[in-house]
């Protein structure tokens, strides 16, 4: 089917109390082992580039690919910009056919990053494409992105920075970080809860590569509607492929190690999936 816009993906979580998994994808074997998954698992799927990510290639590019392979699904599958860092980048990638974007201002003063999401919602809302924000700082490095410490989001800076940016989902920190955990995250849980109480539109957790299922599943019982993965697929995907070449080192045709990794990053997705509870959810 056609590409989707998150929209109602993220709203029928929120009223069904699921999470829809987000994945980050950097090459055609990754789009096609998420959209597999999604597939077995009767799943809507969220699939994802970052910034570092269209650097490699092009958000044409990878327009192209997941919309090719959207078009032959018969899942729900959306194309969302993760961690857009600027207000030119996200009108690029909804030029290009992207059908959600990320703006992330969460490096900025509170007052600075309304404004800069506010300016994406205004194009977008006019084409009719929903803007993720994040508000609070997530820890850890993912691609160029890098905060030093984490900075928990504000429920009442969160009702306010929802209200005035007009947003359709809100990305907010609660203790996880981007690329594997160093120890054991120390979750803020409690506050998932309290700025579900007072923010309306659908919450986005960020950094949830390595957590427990536990950790995930009661995330998701709290309020967060999207779950985003990233760094444990690009491990799955890398390992899959130095096994096939410990065992076969004769091997030189990419594709074997195409098909190799991309059972392995479906199987990942497929987990994570289930822990998110989108499982058998898609129309």
């Amino acid at each position: 089917m056609p590409l989707v816009t998150s929209e109602k993906m993220l709203l029928d979580a929120q009223k069904g109390g699921y999470a829809v998994g987000a994945f980050n994808v950097e090459n055609m074997e990754m789009v096609k082992a998420v959209i597999a998954a999604a597939e077995e698992l009767k799943a809507p799927v969220m699939l994802q580039t970052t910034p570092s990510t269209i650097k490699y290639g092009t958000v044409e590019t990878y327009a192209a690919i997941v919309r090719s392979e959207a078009e032959r699904a018969s899942v729900p599958v959306c194309l969302h910009l993760d961690h857009g860092n600027s207000f030119e980048l996200a009108v690029q990638a909804m030029k290009a056919g992207y059908t959600s974007v990320m703006i992330d201002g969460s490096g900025e003063d509170f007052e600075t990053n309304i404004a800069l999401t506010k300016k994406v919602v205004d194009v977008a809302k006019a084409i009719g494409i929903p803007v993720e924000a994040e508000l609070g700082k997530v820890g850890g490095k993912e691609d160029d992105l890098e905060a030093d410490a984490d900075t928990n989001t504000d429920p009442a800076e969160a009702k306010e920075f929802a209200e005035r940016t007009g947003v359709s989902s809100l990305a907010v920190a609660i203790g996880t970080a981007h690329g594997f955990y160093v120890g054991t995250p120390v979750l803020d849980k409690p506050r998932v809860s309290a700025i579900k109480e007072l923010v309306s539109v659908p919450l986005v957790l960020h950094g949830a590569s390595g957590l427990s299922e536990e950790d995930v599943r009661e995330c998701v019982q709290r309020g967060m509607c999207k779950v985003n993965f990233a760094t444990e697929l690009r491990a799955a995907y890398t390992d899959a492929v130095k096994k096939l070449l410990e065992e076969k080192p004769e091997t030189y045709d990419p594709k074997k190690y195409g098909v190799v990794a991309m059972e392995a990053v479906k199987e990942q997705v497929k987990l994570r999936m289930k822990m998110c509870g989108c499982d058998g959810k898609a129309e």
